[in-house]
């Protein structure tokens, strides 16, 4: 079978090609511009032991990521580091600005969060997966084949989060203001 992958485009435009097109690019728009949420016919429940089912996926809210946004760009200068052009500056240069970040991120995490290992054992070590591991404690990389369990060298400990103490906001605060402009007088 062959087959013929050049465009042939019409050499002329008559009234229904125009209404065709016209057709598929309000049809298209209506695809786009349809809310998210799908209207599912109603169905009436005989049974009062039927429940809800939850949502599966939340939506996060902005707020404690901006929060934590602010807090590393008042303690770390991190927006200010990452949006300057580096090119310019010396590698010396680059150093010195980065220990400066370093130094107040870690003030930050260490102020807000508690963080722990997942892993105990060092890095570089061997490990071994027992069947039913956590996989969202531990990513599996390189060649993954078969199942548990898996033996292979620790890249990294990995991280949990045991304790977030953000800062309570004010009613009224404006979480979107990362960081006030400062005019010195």
């Amino acid at each position: 079978m062959i087959f013929d992958l050049t465009l042939q485009l019409p050499t002329t435009f008559d009234v229904a090609h125009i209404a065709l097109a016209g057709l598929a690019l309000i049809l298209l728009l209506a695809v786009i511009l349809k809310p998210s949420k799908k209207s599912v016919p109603e169905l009436e429940v005989k049974s009062e032991a039927v429940a809800e089912q939850p949502s599966i996926v939340s939506q996060p809210s902005p707020d404690s990521a901006l929060q934590l946004l602010s807090l590393l760009q008042k303690e770390a200068r991190l927006i200010d580091f990452v949006h300057e052009n580096i090119s310019e500056y010396s590698d010396e240069d680059v150093g010195v600005a980065a220990r400066v970040v370093h130094e107040g991120s870690l003030k930050a995490i260490n102020e807000y969060f508690k963080l722990t290992p997942i892993r105990s054992e060092e890095e570089e070590s061997r490990v071994t997966l027992a069947e039913g591991f956590n996989a969202a404690e531990v990513r599996l990389t390189g060649n993954v084949v078969g199942s548990a369990p898996f033996t292979g060298t620790l890249v990294h400990r990995g991280w949990r989060a045991e304790e977030v103490t953000l800062p309570k906001l004010s009613e009224g605060h404006d979480v979107t203001i990362v960081a006030a402009a400062e005019v010195e007088l």
